[in-house]
């Protein structure tokens, strides 16, 4: 399972864990948040607790599909979101996340949890 931001932004505010990926984008989205004094550690800790996935060559070509067919039909998503949804899709994981938004991406193939 890919953890999207806001899960994992929920699991470090409760103390909890659950075991799964995340992609660079959130390793990123979350560290932006953190004070600078913290940011190591927290860096640290997600890079012990979590796989991180890259943006591999699959993943962009994914992305740029995606974009090209929101684009077309009028909708966009977060370059970000679509960059972490992308990284699902193209490694056929699901992603858990709370943001409405990503319901747009199931029938291109994101399966949510």
């Amino acid at each position: 399972m890919l953890l999207d931001t806001d899960a994992v932004i929920g699991l470090l505010r409760e103390g909890e864990y659950e075991p799964g990926g995340i992609s660079v984008i959130t390793l990123v989205e979350v560290l932006r948040g953190v004070g600078e004094e913290k940011r190591a550690q927290v860096k640290g800790l997600l890079e012990e607790s979590f796989q991180i996935l890259g943006l591999d060559n699959d993943a962009v070509l994914t992305y740029c599909s995606l974009y090209g067919r929101l684009r077309e039909g009028g909708e966009a998503i977060p370059d970000a979101d679509l960059l972490i949804a992308a990284t699902a899709i193209s490694k056929n994981i699901p992603l858990k996340t709370g943001d409405g938004h990503f319901q747009r991406l199931r029938e291109y193939g994101l399966e949510l949890t």
